[in-house]
């Protein structure tokens, strides 16, 4: 018998699937939906219209890339061609001759890994730009001329296309599993679950279960944010357990994120599952970054768990060229298909059992602690999922470093924008309340949040 017969064909069509350039919209998505719908035959494309409003967000224009390069002579010394990470995404179109200082402003590279090249976007503010290995910029000529070309384009009436797999059971209570395919050529990240999640697609589609399936293919963020907008009673009506699945193919221990409040039946099957192995980690929701922040942000309260093997920004190849084909093999891909598996039958299979998920925390230990009073106000979030922050410029246009403090306290007090109290969110960040309450009071001068005793 093939111990690894789905691991061997999952690795295969990750490798048919990693020259591609995808991004939040645009043909090279279509092109991966279509693959991972040769897989699963019940997946559906969904195209969503640019310049939708979906809650505070608007989804942007459809972006494609043609061709991109930087030379130097007649050598191509940066060229698209040969890794999609060469481009910061949603670039703009440019052909000019540029000396080296100008050129130089538009490029980014990574010094502690000088061999890498950096994965870097501009989604939402026009720019152009592009992304080379550390060693190389710096063996670049400064006296010379270079020739920049980018052959992009921008649909305003285009589309964002999202995929859905729907496998009806017994019952209309779902289960809900959701990925990314806004990641071009990199392996953990994200390849790995969308093509996991097709053969997870075509396995049950073969079985009777009670609980219905659905799985969904998002552009992180800006997808989940619309499909939430424009299915959210549906979605909230039918929820019975729920799985974001984010970096899932290398070969580090089985992890979780945590839902907001750590206490929903899709934190107790998680746990159960990830407790058969000998070593796993459990992170809680302050330490979030994918598409949990939106199902679990207040006005939503839908309680997805993620599942990971090592978390985003944990493993060194994160968002960087070396998230290659080495990271993975069919025998890590196969014991990442059996979890899944063993996750969703344990949700078929005692149903008599589940624990209804609890009402969310109000508050911690603040009511009996004799705190000044500005510690005591509430916070209340005014958006449903998270506001765009970048249009308020409250956040980083280019996405090419992790989150700063202040950055890490805001996103989690808008997240916690439940009616948590200041001390309370400053608890769970284990930050200085003065720190958490001066951040609270730029959300509400921008009106994002409103602070109440």
């Amino acid at each position: 018998m093939n111990k690894h017969k789905e691991g061997k064909k999952i690795y295969k069509k990750i490798k048919q699937l990693f020259p591609i350039n995808r991004s939040l919209t645009g043909e090279g998505n279509r092109k991966s939906l279509k693959i991972l719908k040769s897989i699963s035959k019940q997946l559906r494309l969904l195209e969503f219209k640019s310049g939708t409003k979906v809650y505070d967000w608007v989804i942007p224009p459809e972006w494609n890339i043609k061709d991109a390069y930087v030379k130097c002579g007649n050598k191509k010394i940066i060229d698209l061609k040969k890794n999609n990470l060469h481009l910061v995404s949603y670039s703009e179109k440019i052909n000019q001759i540029l000396n080296y200082d100008e050129l130089n402003k538009h490029l980014y590279s990574i010094k502690n890994k000088p061999s890498a090249i950096p994965y870097v976007t501009s989604y939402y503010k026009k720019r152009w730009g592009f992304c080379i290995e550390h060693n190389k910029r710096k063996k670049l000529d400064k006296h010379e001329k270079y020739h920049v070309f980018i052959d992009s384009s921008f649909k305003k009436n285009g589309n964002m296309t999202i995929g859905e797999i729907f496998i009806k059971g017994k019952t209309t209570k779902e289960i809900i599993l959701s990925t990314n395919i806004c990641h071009p050529s990199m392996i953990n990240n994200e390849l790995c679950a969308p093509v996991i999640l097709s053969y997870i697609g075509n396995f049950f589609k073969k079985k009777k279960t009670y609980y219905s399936i659905r799985i969904l293919f998002l552009p992180e963020t800006i997808g989940a944010i619309t499909y939430i907008n424009k299915n959210y009673r549906k979605l909230r009506k039918n929820f019975q357990a729920g799985f974001h699945v984010s970096c899932f193919g290398d070969k580090g221990k089985f992890s979780m994120i945590s839902t907001k409040y750590n206490n929903s039946y899709s934190d107790f099957v998680a746990k159960k599952i990830l407790k058969e192995n000998k070593d796993f980690k459990i992170y809680p929701f302050k330490y979030c970054g994918s598409d949990e922040r939106q199902y679990n942000f207040p006005g939503i309260n839908i309680p997805v768990v993620t599942l990971t093997r090592t978390k985003f920004g944990k493993f060194k190849e994160y968002h960087n060229s070396d998230d290659n084909l080495r990271i993975t093999n069919p025998q890590t891909l196969q014991k990442s298909f059996n979890f899944l598996i063993k996750i969703i039958d344990e949700i078929n299979n005692n149903r008599k059992n589940i624990t209804k998920n609890l009402s969310h925390i109000k508050s911690l230990d603040s009511n009996n602690l004799n705190l000044k009073s500005k510690y005591k106000l509430k916070v209340f979030s005014k958006t449903k999922c998270e506001p765009f922050l970048s249009k308020r410029n409250l956040y980083r246009h280019v996405s090419d470093s992790l989150l700063t403090n202040d950055e890490f306290i805001m996103f989690n007090l808008l997240y916690y924008g439940d009616g948590l109290k200041i001390y309370d969110i400053s608890k769970i960040l284990k930050k200085n309340p003065s720190e958490v309450l001066s951040v609270a009071k730029m959300l509400k001068k921008n009106k994002l949040v409103d602070l109440k005793r």
